[in-house]
């Protein structure tokens, strides 16, 4: 168990965490925490659903361990004890105040987070791609910029739908590049930073909208990087962004990066059709 941190020292630790977590996950976890016996298995749950309390909790964790930086969500739980997460969650929750219409359009983030968190953890399983965990945390945080540029720019999710909408020939990064110069994949990727996320993690959250240029580099090469960006393009796809975040009915990203990804992962497309139903078909129960 990780030592205690005075509220001086966890408010410093958190600063520039300013992902919003989910309103009933807050109230769902402070009852938890205040029961006689927390269960930690449960809190650790709880947190694995939403990107900010993650993101919080695996920096905490980070700040205060020593050796290699943790991506499993659960494992920072056990890490940091009952009393440290609540004082967290506390401190999460005094910064939470959002709007009936901001929790309305960040709905769309958060259900997506979790699709494609789930749907990355499974496939890293049946492709036997090593870090499960890792998977799963980036099917989380991968997005973890929009909200950040929401609260920036009012009008974002308009133009993060037109980025979706965007040309076989354009990256949905390259609409908000035009627009803001800059774009969610690079505030992601800054706040995975200041998450001290490992530094593949951070790599792939900065470059998940750019798997094109990745895979193509150093054909038949396996990398870490690689490994995850093919994970999360078929997450992605399987939990439907391009409709949830983007609000289109055409995938033009899968379509992009479809045939470097299957080949990469040694798939051919009759195999990935039954994945997909399989695992769409596991996620609406």
């Amino acid at each position: 168990m990780a030592h205690a941190l005075t509220p001086e020292q966890l408010e410093q630790t958190l600063q520039g965490i300013s992902v919003p977590a989910q309103p009933q996950i807050l109230v769902d976890l402070q009852m938890e925490l205040y029961m006689p016996d927390p269960d930690l298995p449960a809190i650790g749950r709880l947190i694995a659903q939403d990107p900010g309390l993650a993101g919080a909790v695996l920096k905490v964790t980070n700040s205060l361990t020593e050796g290699e930086r943790l991506t499993c969500i659960r494992q920072a739980v056990d890490t940091l004890g009952a009393p440290l997460v609540a004082a967290l969650i506390d401190a999460q929750s005094i910064k939470g105040e959002m709007s009936d219409e901001t929790i309305v359009t960040l709905n769309r983030f958060w259900d997506n987070a979790q699709d494609v968190a789930t749907a990355s953890a499974a496939l890293a399983r049946e492709f036997e791609v090593p870090g499960e965990d890792e998977a799963y945390a980036l099917g989380l945080l991968h997005d973890c910029g929009v909200p950040l540029m929401l609260g920036r720019f009012p009008q974002y999710m308009a133009q993060l739908e037109a980025a979706y909408a965007a040309s076989m020939d354009d990256r949905v990064v390259d609409a908000e590049n035009r627009a803001y110069n800059t774009n969610h994949a690079v505030v992601g990727y800054y706040t995975a930073r200041a998450w001290r996320l490992p530094d593949r993690l951070c790599a792939a959250i900065g470059n998940h909208h750019n798997a094109l240029a990745v895979l193509e580099a150093n054909p038949g090469q396996h990398t870490p990087l690689k490994n995850l960006l093919a994970v999360l393009k078929m997450a992605e796809h399987i939990g439907r962004s391009h409709q949830v975040m983007g609000a289109q009915v055409e995938d033009h990203e899968w379509n992009r990066v479809a045939d470097l990804v299957l080949d990469y992962v040694g798939c051919s497309e009759y195999d990935f059709d039954n994945l997909r139903q399989t695992l769409r078909e596991m996620s609406a129960r």
